[in-house]
């Protein structure tokens, strides 16, 4: 599919949620209570240029995190700054009869509260390991990496009866190339080189309004 859906007929979008739904990389947010903020935004950019392995660099920087306040965490979301036109693309999806969904490789402590307010119908995101109210370290479950999040579009797609095909993915790290593989139309939203390159469209502004002309669903 490299056009958009038409309005009224099923169709999906998932975006992923750091640097696309928001403007933040939480796990560096969080980072900010650990003192080890350079150390982890040095690993989340490789990570994300595809340099480094998400699932490993993943447990290295929540390594980083242990002993910070599951309050500390969860006062984050008042920092998070969602992404501009994210609103708009919600309500134009929704009223061309579409579902929109985020799966992140960041952390449900954040994206509950976020999705809520803004309306999504799915979501799924990484959990922290938590005891005593602070964070241990690790994280609680599977990551959810890249095969992970195509394994996800696939599962909602298939729960909401919508073909593959209708299915659009929006992202901006190598981590969200599965999903992108497996979508009908994948979208590189302000990219990386990686991601732009593989994607069937790349938007380079970060206005998320952009992403409803993409879809035919502008006007």
């Amino acid at each position: 599919m490299t056009s958009g859906p038409s309005p009224r007929s099923p169709f999906l979008v998932v975006l992923d949620v750091d640097s696309t739904l928001i403007e933040d990389e939480v796990i560096e947010l969080i980072a900010d209570y650990a003192g080890v903020t350079a150390e982890v935004a040095e690993v989340t950019e490789r990570a994300m240029a595809g340099e480094l392995n998400f699932e490993e660099s993943l447990r290295h920087r929540v390594a980083l995190l242990e002993g910070v306040s599951s309050t500390d965490v969860a006062s984050v979301v008042d920092r998070v700054v969602v992404t501009h036109g994210v609103p708009e693309l919600i309500d134009g999806v929704h009223a061309a009869g579409g579902s929109i969904a985020a799966v992140s490789g960041g952390f449900h402590e954040i994206l509950d509260e976020l999705a809520e307010r803004l309306g999504l119908d799915r979501w799924r995101a990484n959990r922290f390991e938590v005891v005593d109210g602070k964070l241990t370290g690790r994280v609680s479950g599977p990551i959810i990496g890249s095969e992970a999040k195509r394994e996800t579009l696939l599962e909602w797609a298939h729960e909401l009866g919508v073909d593959p095909s209708r299915t659009v993915a929006i992202g901006d790290g190598a981590n969200d190339l599965g999903m992108m593989s497996a979508a009908g139309l994948s979208i590189a939203f302000d990219a990386k080189p990686v991601v732009r390159e593989q994607a069937h469209v790349s938007l380079p502004d970060r206005d998320m309004r952009q992403v409803l002309a993409a879809l035919g669903l502008e006007g």
